[in-house]
């Protein structure tokens, strides 16, 4: 990519939706600001943002506050703050038409009746933006998609999505360093063939290099998030209101 990368995960604000199905962008977004060392460290009204540099390019990681069906609103101020279009931004979500753990890529494509990514079409004014694409499965019979997107992963979900968490924040890599096409090529094939780029990825000057053991510690803090939210499940804190789908 050239110019300033702007990399959106959607998601819901609000402890409430933390570790939901939904929110599954906003584990990548984490994930990114551990591995390229940039902290989301400046709230805005519409987003929750960090920007630095990877392989000498300008990157921003934001989440939105602004609930899942306002998301173009977030991604219409990060356009106009740092410039660009749409082929300045990542955006990375959940699906419900794919199976939990894998992912897809795509350089454009419809809004496929989600309603985050139809605002940000709108807010974009086309579809032609890089995506990226997390598998969360389509809800049990008798659930309503709402009520699935806003409950959490279960134990056999949580494996398969730590997974998915880790190849997408590898894609969103080398889809900076090699280009949308790249990252086509290289993550959306079975998921065991998939070798992570990122040890080949040339470090910026101003970045110090990431230590050994890096992305064990990453997941390791993203199990416990989830198996936190799981706990809290467990609790009967699963009912939410459908003010965030």
């Amino acid at each position: 990519m050239s110019d300033t990368a702007i990399i959106v995960g959607l998601g819901n604000p609000g402890p409430r939706f933390a570790d939901t199905r939904h929110n599954v962008g906003w584990k990548v977004l984490d994930l990114l600001s551990e591995q390229l060392q940039i902290s989301l460290n400046e709230r805005r009204p519409k987003a929750v943002l960090g920007t630095g540099y990877h392989a000498d390019q300008r990157v921003v990681l934001a989440k939105p506050r602004t609930f899942m069906n306002n998301s173009g609103e977030a991604v219409e101020y990060l356009l106009a703050r740092f410039g660009g279009n749409g082929r300045n931004l990542v955006i990375i979500y959940d699906e419900m038409a794919r199976l939990p753990g894998r992912i897809r890529l795509r350089a454009a494509g419809s809004d496929a009746g989600h309603n985050g990514i139809r605002s940000v079409i709108q807010a974009v004014g086309g579809t032609g933006f890089p995506r990226v694409r997390i598998g969360i499965g389509a809800p049990p019979a008798g659930l309503v998609a709402r009520d699935y997107v806003l409950g959490r992963f279960d134990d056999q979900e949580s494996e398969a999505i730590l997974g998915a968490v880790d190849r997408a924040a590898a894609a969103v890599r080398c889809l900076l360093v090699e280009g949308i096409d790249a990252a086509m090529n290289r993550f959306n094939q079975d998921p065991k063939a998939v070798d992570d780029p990122s040890e080949s990825t040339p470090q910026s000057p101003s970045q110090p290099p990431r230590s050994e053991g890096s992305d064990t510690g990453s997941r390791s803090r993203l199990q416990g998030k989830i198996s936190s939210g799981q706990d809290e499940q467990r609790r009967g804190n699963t009912h939410q209101n459908g003010q965030g789908h």
